[in-house]
């Protein structure tokens, strides 16, 4: 092991001590990683600003700053406590029945769209109705953004690692729906479960309360109908955008910030009001995690990884594939599962080349222990920091250890249930 090499892995832990204590801001440890890299030569700017594999994925970067500008016009007109209190009045004001409705609703929309953007859609309609209902809302943000993981895992477009292992192993849109939306809809059933165990002791019925809100009218909760018709309106086309990608061959950012231009000339507000709502810290955040990991990416101590685990799969598949699928979740809950499964893609089809048809479940492999590992830690999956960027803005931060200690009994539960699935229906 090389000095440079040495020192890279030290920033990296480090920094996940330090993200992991919260000892110092996240945004700040991020970027001082990312100098630290830089400062070592595991990175260059070239790396950092213009490779696809080790540097800053813009993509990413733009597509939440143009969802963030669109939802913040959006709250604007009312929609979100419409939504809220709708949500309430269906449920009784019951908190449970409440959380399964937001449950299945994240997961069906991540399933369509990526799941960053279903939780910045979602999470404004939480928080107002956990105030409406007197009840913390931490459990509520931490169940969905764990579902929009579970539900993005089903499609081809619901998580982004899907497009590229989509991209890599000529795999459609169907092909997902067959192979991975039934274990899907299986580990959804189980997590509800699941978040009854969790969370029923915080999930208490005020029936006053229950009262009250059944007493309002959520029609009354829209401000500016005009706007909520623009908003709503750039909203479908921004969906269509990205199911239409591969027509129109526009990147998911360009869609959105495309949307977020049109929004705003529709509608010109103030730009206090457009960018109120940006996570200015989150998108930072990201900035300094993309080159941190891509220093190590660079480096090719995830590629060394990955070789070494390559090699010792020989000829015994279902051992690699359980291999993989258990190896991909417990990396991708202390990595984000972008850049790994870009570093792994290319192995498995190697791997999947050579093996002809008997390896070709490996792929569903890396795809299930890369999207559901996403779940193990706060920094898991680009979801995950979203939400908590979301409650700590408004007052309700969920520190790291809170969401992992769940995050970790989820994703042991999900793998342990996806490994049968794989076993009898593949081998």
């Amino acid at each position: 092991m090389t000095l440079q090499i040495a020192l890279a892995l030290a920033v990296f832990v480090g920094a996940y001590v330090l993200i992991a204590t919260e000892k110092v801001p996240r945004a700040t440890v991020a970027l001082g990683a990312a100098a630290a890299m830089l400062l070592i030569g595991a990175t260059d700017d070239h790396g950092i600003f213009f490779s696809e594999s080790t540097g800053i994925d813009w993509n990413v970067i733009f597509l939440l700053l143009g969802m963030m500008m669109i939802v913040g016009i959006l709250r604007q007109s009312g929609a979100f406590e419409f939504v809220a209190i709708w949500a309430a009045k269906r449920a009784r004001g019951r908190p449970f029945v409440v959380m399964v409705m937001l449950i299945l609703i994240t997961a069906v929309i991540s399933a369509l769209l990526d799941n960053v953007t279903t939780v910045l859609l979602v999470a404004p309609v939480t928080l107002l109705i956990c105030s409406r209902l007197a009840v913390p809302p931490a459990p509520f943000l931490i169940v969905e953004v764990m579902a929009s993981n579970i539900g993005g895992t089903a499609t081809l477009i619901g998580d982004p690692p899907n497009i590229i292992i989509a991209s890599r192993a000529g795999l459609t849109f169907t092909d997902f729906v067959v192979n991975v939306l039934p274990i899907v809809a299986v580990l959804l059933v189980v997590f509800v479960g699941m978040a009854w165990l969790l969370f029923r002791k915080e999930l208490v019925y005020d029936a006053d309360r229950a009262r009250r809100v059944m007493a309002l009218n959520e029609r009354e909760a829209i401000r500016d109908i005009p706007l909520l018709a623009k908003s709503l309106g750039v909203i479908a086309l921004v969906l269509a955008g990205f199911v239409l990608q591969s027509r129109i061959h526009l990147e998911p950012a360009e869609v959105a910030l495309l949307g977020a231009g049109l929004l705003v000339i529709l509608t010109r507000l103030e730009p206090r009001t457009i960018f109120a709502d940006v996570e200015w810290e989150t998108l930072l955040f990201f900035a300094g995690l993309f080159v941190m990991v891509g220093g190590l990416v660079n480096l090719g101590i995830i590629d060394r990884i990955g070789r070494s685990v390559a090699g010792a799969v020989g000829g015994n598949y279902p051992a690699a594939a359980v291999g993989l699928l258990v190896g991909s979740a417990v990396i991708s809950g202390v990595i984000d599962n972008i850049p790994y499964v870009a570093t792994m893609a290319p192995l498995v089809q190697g791997l999947v080349e050579a093996g002809g048809h008997a390896a070709q479940p490996l792929w569903w492999a890396l795809t299930l222990g890369a999207d559901l590992g996403g779940n193990a830690t706060a920094v898991g999956a680009s979801a995950n920091v979203v939400v908590l960027g979301i409650a700590r803005r408004y007052g309700h931060p969920i520190s790291f250890w809170t969401f992992t200690r769940y995050g970790l009994l989820v994703t042991g539960t999900t793998i342990a249930l996806t490994i049968p699935y794989l076993l009898l229906r593949y081998f």
